[in-house]
């Protein structure tokens, strides 16, 4: 357990806070919401430290390879299905629930198609694509945007939608080429 690790499970431990804190937010608030734009920004923040750390320190692990992603996921599906069950952000900002629909249903494609490879194949390399770290970045911004309530949240949630859409279909075909290479 190396300090990228560490930081990356702070970044779990963060989630549940972020749900209370929009769980028990209330709408009297002016503008941002707060705690929740606090707590997540510091798990958005932790994200890029773990990665830093690891590569700067040569702290990569086989544990990180596999709890950073998950963080992210549960982060990211936190945040979404947070926003889109808060009726007082989501009428706030006018958002349509689309896009955490695709967002829920791409990762769990990925974690199927994922499940699916390991009993195949044995095993199963966790490894993002560009396009994969675009749109975690696309994400963490639409949440991040909700929360700070930015006059043109919709573009950033559609750019996050789009993109979302697209990895999912990158790491579909990424899936089916493994899976179509293997041989017995």
């Amino acid at each position: 357990m190396n300090i990228a690790n560490k930081v990356t499970l702070v970044r779990i431990v963060l989630i549940p806070l972020f749900v209370a804190s929009i769980v028990y937010y209330r709408g009297d608030a002016q503008g941002m919401l707060v705690l929740p734009l606090i707590i997540f920004g510091v798990a958005v923040i932790t994200d890029g430290l773990d990665g830093f750390i690891a590569r700067r320190f040569n702290q990569k692990t086989q544990l990180g390879t596999i709890i950073d992603p998950l963080a992210d996921k549960l982060l990211i599906l936190t945040g979404f299905l947070c926003i889109i069950v808060s009726k007082n952000i989501r009428t706030a900002m006018n958002l349509p629930p689309w896009v955490p629909i695709v967002v829920i249903s791409r990762d769990i494609v990925i974690i199927l198609g994922a499940t699916i490879i390991h009993v195949i194949k044995g095993s199963v390399q966790v490894k993002p694509s560009l396009l994969g770290k675009v749109t975690t970045v696309f994400q963490m911004s639409a949440i991040l945007a909700v929360l700070v309530r930015l006059p043109y949240t919709g573009i950033i949630w559609n750019l996050a939608g789009l993109f979302t859409i697209l990895s999912g279909i990158d790491y579909m075909t990424r899936g089916s080429r493994l899976l179509n290479n293997h041989h017995g």
